[in-house]
C-alpha cells in the first residue's frame, strides 16, 4: 500500500498537479462558502434519508414479525422489492414520473432503501433476543406492542447500532446520485466549481478537497458508530 500510494504521489507530481497556481482558488473564501452549502445540502439529504430510514424500518420490522400472515407475507414482499430496485431508479421514479422536486426525489428514495435494509436488520436483532424477554414484558401486563416497543426494539437497536450506522454512512455517500437527476448536492457543486474556474487546471484540486471533506465526515460517523458499540457493550 505505501508503494501504491508513493508511486501515485510521484506521478501525480509528475504531472504538475500538485503545483500551486492549481490549488490557488482555495484562497477565495466565496469558493469555501459555495461548497460548505453544497455540503449542507447534502448532510440534510442525508439526515432526513436517515430519520426516514430508521422510522421505516421499525415499522416494516414490526410488520414482518407479525404473527397474521396477511400481514407478514406482503411486508417481506415490499422489503424484497425495496431491497431489490437500484437507488438511482428509485429517484429516476420520484423525479421523473412522479415530477417531485430533486431534493425529495433523493430523499424519498434513500428512505425507501435503507429504510428495507435497517428493517431487516432491526427484525434480525428482535429475533435474536431470548424468548424469556417477551415473556417478561407479556408476564408485566403489556401488550404485545407495548413488549416490542419498550423491551425488545431497545435492546435490538443497541446489538444492531454498528449495522445501522454503517448502513447510514451508505446512505450519506449515495446521496452524490442525486447528481444524476439535478440535485443541488456537494459532488455537482464541485464540478459546477471547477467547470467554472476551469476543468483542465482546477478539477483534480477540486476533486481532493471533495474527497477529504466526505472522509471527514464518514470517518466521524463511524467513530461515532465504535463508540455506541462499545458503551452498548458495557
Amino acid at each position: 500500500l505505501i508503494g501504491i500510494v508513493g508511486y501515485s504521489l510521484f506521478t501525480l507530481n509528475s504531472q504538475g498537479l500538485f503545483d500551486p497556481d492549481r490549488w490557488d482558488i482555495f484562497n477565495d473564501p466565496l469558493v469555501w462558502l459555495d461548497l460548505l452549502r453544497a455540503l449542507g445540502t447534502t448532510l440534510q439529504m442525508a439526515l432526513f434519508g436517515a430519520i426516514g430510514a430508521i422510522a421505516l424500518g421499525m415499522v416494516l420490522a414490526l410488520l414482518r414479525i407479525a404473527p397474521t400472515r396477511w400481514i407478514r407475507i406482503p411486508t417481506t414482499g415490499a422489503l424484497e422489492l425495496l431491497r431489490g430496485l437500484p437507488v438511482l431508479l428509485m429517484m429516476f421514479f420520484f423525479w421523473a414520473l412522479l415530477g417531485l422536486d430533486q431534493f425529495l426525489a433523493v430523499v424519498i428514495s434513500l428512505a425507501l432503501y435503507n429504510g428495507a435494509i435497517i428493517g431487516e436488520a432491526l427484525r434480525a436483532g428482535i429475533v435474536s433476543l431470548p424468548k424469556g424477554q417477551r415473556e417478561a414484558g407479556l408476564s408485566l401486563g403489556l401488550g404485545g406492542l407495548q413488549t416490542r416497543l419498550l423491551i425488545e426494539f431497545p435492546q435490538a437497536f443497541r446489538n444492531m447500532i454498528p449495522i445501522i450506522v454503517a448502513q447510514l454512512v451508505v446512505l450519506l455517500k449515495d446521496t452524490s446520485l442525486g447528481y444524476i437527476i439535478g440535485a443541488q448536492e456537494f459532488l455537482r457543486r464541485g464540478r459546477l466549481t471547477y467547470e467554472f474556474f476551469g476543468a483542465g487546471q482546477y478539477a483534480f484540486s477540486v476533486f481532493v478537497v471533495m474527497i477529504a471533506m466526505y472522509l471527514a465526515i464518514n470517518l466521524t460517523v463511524s467513530w461515532i458508530a465504535r463508540r455506541l458499540a462499545r458503551g452498548g457493550s458495557r
